[in-house]
């Protein structure tokens, strides 16, 4: 019988959850950055082999909000560990051994779903470290960029899954919409190109995507909270949202496999971040009272 379920990915903020996605899929479907918090929804990625089938979610990174946007991105963090049949609690390696999931996450009690603890970056480490850390139960040593431990990481998942029929077809790498990755790749380089605070201001939404045309069009529309952001993003004479449309457009076709003539726009919704209204018009959930 094969195995399938959901696996979640969780841990603090930059610890290499995207980069672990993105390997373990084999394709480039969450956005990485050196900025902390660059994940702000979950992201589902599918990795199918002969007898097992994991639905995994990268979740935002597990943080004490400030404000409501952060609310949300921990409820989404919360809500995909109650979800999970399988929890890959992915830590940095070079911090050493992290406190529990419980602790780190401030749940009032333990995960239903088993937990296989990662180490991520452990390339980073010498080979005495290496040892020491790897003596551990239940941790495996893993550095999602290099792919260093990843199919044994793997192997003990594909283990711990339910025995179940595959739940997508075999070909299926993302239950996610086109749409919703081309959002991410606009907001991910203006997190590349962008410094300081205006990347954390800015939300993407893709109002037309039309398919059949030649090339490809696409209108998207960058949100930012201020018209001083505004100003920043579209740059002396256009120069900056032209940068941001030429390096974008080459990540979304690289994404559709086809040529893409992709129309960006530049928006003020003030305060965003915190109303709730702007947060559910971007498909952000605020939390429901459970796992705070």
């Amino acid at each position: 019988m094969p195995r399938a379920g959901i696996v979640t990915v969780a841990g603090k903020p930059n610890v290499g959850k995207s980069t672990l996605l993105n390997r373990i899929v084999g394709q480039k479907l969450s956005i990485t950055s050196p900025k902390p918090q660059s994940t702000r929804d979950r992201i589902v990625g599918i990795h199918t082999t002969d007898n097992a089938q994991m639905v995994i979610l990268d979740t935002p990174g597990l943080l004490n909000p400030k404000y409501p946007l952060q609310q949300a991105m921990r409820s989404t963090a919360v809500r995909a560990l109650d979800e999970a049949d399988v929890i890959i609690y992915l830590a940095d390696a070079t911090e050493g051994l992290p406190p529990s999931l419980s602790e780190a996450a401030e749940l009032s009690a333990p995960p239903p779903a088993p937990v296989i603890v990662a180490l991520n970056k452990s390339d980073a480490l010498n080979s005495v470290r290496r040892e020491e850390l790897a003596s551990h139960d239940g941790v495996v040593l893993i550095s999602a960029l290099t792919g260093d431990g990843v199919p044994d990481l793997m192997t003990r998942v594909a283990r711990l899954l339910p025995e179940s029929p595959f739940l997508y077809p075999e070909d299926e790498i993302s239950t996610q919409p086109v749409r919703f990755f081309v959002a991410e790749l606009v907001r991910e380089t203006v997190l590349e190109q962008l410094h300081d605070e205006v990347p954390y201001s800015v939300a993407v939404q893709v109002e037309e995507y039309r398919e059949g045309s030649s090339p490809l069009y696409i209108r998207a529309v960058i949100y930012v909270e201020r018209e001083s952001q505004k100003a920043i993003i579209v740059g002396g004479k256009g120069a900056r949202i032209k940068s941001l449309g030429e390096a974008a457009r080459k990540k979304i076709e690289a994404l559709v496999g086809e040529k893409v003539y992709l129309d960006l726009w530049v928006k003020v919704l003030a305060n965003w971040r915190k109303n709730p209204g702007s947060l559910s018009r971007f498909g952000y959930q605020l939390a429901t009272g459970k796992g705070k």
